[in-house]
């Protein structure tokens, strides 16, 4: 999955098998010294995919988070 926070410009990518719940912990800061929880605002889903395994999702996010999926990734961000 990729979340967005519109506030501070950034990009996380990231997998898990509850995604809704992911998601509210993000916004909750509920990760300390987590990436998502330095920044101030609201992170929302911009992009996510569903895959077989965590192997399989490991090996997507490591590829998201390439140069190229990164590009991938900042076509979804809502303008």
């Amino acid at each position: 999955y990729a979340i967005y926070n519109k506030e501070h410009n950034k990009i996380y990518i990231g997998q898990t098998s509850n995604l809704e719940e992911r998601l509210e912990l993000h916004n909750k800061k509920i990760f300390n010294n987590s990436y998502t929880s330095r920044y101030n605002g609201k992170w929302v889903l911009i992009y996510f995919e569903k895959v077989n395994n965590r192997t399989n999702a490991l090996v997507r996010e490591k590829q998201l988070k390439s140069f190229q999926g990164r590009q991938f990734i900042k076509k979804c961000i809502p303008r």
